[in-house]
This record gives C-alpha cells, sequence and structure tokens, in this order.
C-alpha cells in the first residue's frame, strides 16, 4: 500500500502533465489559426489559476 505522501506525489505529477498536455493543446490552437494570441493567453490564464500553477510552464 502507497503511504498518503507518494499518492500526493503521483497526483501532483498527473495534475501536472494533465496542464502540459492541455497548455500545448492552446499552442497548437494558437499555431493553427483556431484561436488568436488574447484568447490563447485568456485560457492559459485561466487553465494557470484553475489548476493552480501560477507562472510555472
Amino acid at each position: 500500500m502507497q503511504s498518503p505522501e507518494k499518492k500526493t506525489v503521483a497526483g501532483d505529477e498527473k495534475k501536472r502533465e494533465l496542464f502540459l498536455r492541455q497548455k500545448a493543446l492552446l499552442e497548437t490552437f494558437l499555431a493553427t489559426g483556431a484561436i488568436d494570441r488574447r484568447q490563447h493567453d485568456k485560457s492559459l490564464r485561466c487553465l494557470r489559476e484553475k489548476m493552480g500553477f501560477g507562472k510555472m510552464p
């Protein structure tokens, strides 16, 4: 059985991986013209706030 600390680390890593995938998707949308820079920046700001990443990657 995993300790609560190990579960938290694993959960944090999964959350970070999800954040990075979502960020990459936003960048793809921007690169292909699906969204403009303003939409990208607003969506990224909201994503960071909701996931608790502040100014991270």
